[in-house]
């Protein structure tokens, strides 16, 4: 049996990725729509923010971590299957994961929760850019 050929370093990078484009995403980009839309008081903000977000951010990034790892293996097995590489096939690992797990695990929110599609949209949006971001590091790195 031969070992899964992983560029760890890579898969660090894509998972530090996560971190500027989430603070882009849900701050100058979208934050006010993502707080009007996820029913979230801007003051309850202020306050987690006094609070100290550390924790979460750390957690969130372990999440970052294990996701891009993951993503790395999908890419190894798919560059084989479908012989493909580069930005090709970054951009197909990143598309097709968010299409098979992202996106339905998260009609959850529409259909349980009763938050607005718009809301599921702009977090898909971000998760599929996210994944596609790290898919296209984790091919160039590979």
């Amino acid at each position: 049996m031969t070992a899964v050929p992983i560029n760890y370093l890579a898969v660090l990078a894509g998972a530090i990725m996560s971190m500027p484009l989430g603070f882009l995403w849900y701050g100058p980009l979208f934050g006010k729509q993502w707080m009007a839309w996820s029913g979230m008081d801007p003051k309850a903000i202020d306050k987690a923010k006094a609070k100290g977000m550390g924790k979460s951010y750390t957690i969130m990034f372990i999440g970052s971590l294990i996701m891009s790892f993951v993503l790395a293996h999908s890419l190894v097995f798919a560059s084989v299957y479908t012989q493909t590489s580069g930005v090709a096939a970054g951009l197909m690992v990143g598309v097709w994961s968010w299409l098979g797990f992202i996106a339905p695990v998260t009609l959850g929110t529409v259909l349980w929760d009763g938050k607005p599609w718009k809301l599921w949209v702009l977090n898909n949006a971000y998760y599929l850019i996210l994944l596609c971001v790290m898919g296209v590091i984790l091919a160039l790195w590979q």
